[in-house]
């Protein structure tokens, strides 16, 4: 059974590289740095790397018997 995740909206600030392609991280997560060639491939990309971090930090937390909170402002 699959548990629904809700939508969040992360704040990513893109640079256009010398070399081609675009890199971007993200202001919420900064551990979630990725790259692509379009802006495309990099928001795919971006998305990945914010799943990830979100994982690992999620896992951490369990491993350390943390409790969790989610806060809106």
């Amino acid at each position: 059974m699959e548990t629904s995740q809700k939508s969040r909206k992360f704040t990513i600030i893109i640079n256009k590289e010398k070399e081609g392609g675009y890199s971007g991280q993200c202001l919420e997560l900064p551990g979630a740095i990725s790259q692509g060639e379009t802006m495309e491939e990099l928001k795919i990309n971006m998305a990945d790397a914010i799943n990830l971090v979100l994982e690992y930090i999620k896992d951490r937390a369990k491993k350390g018997k943390s409790k969790m909170m989610e806060i809106t402002t």
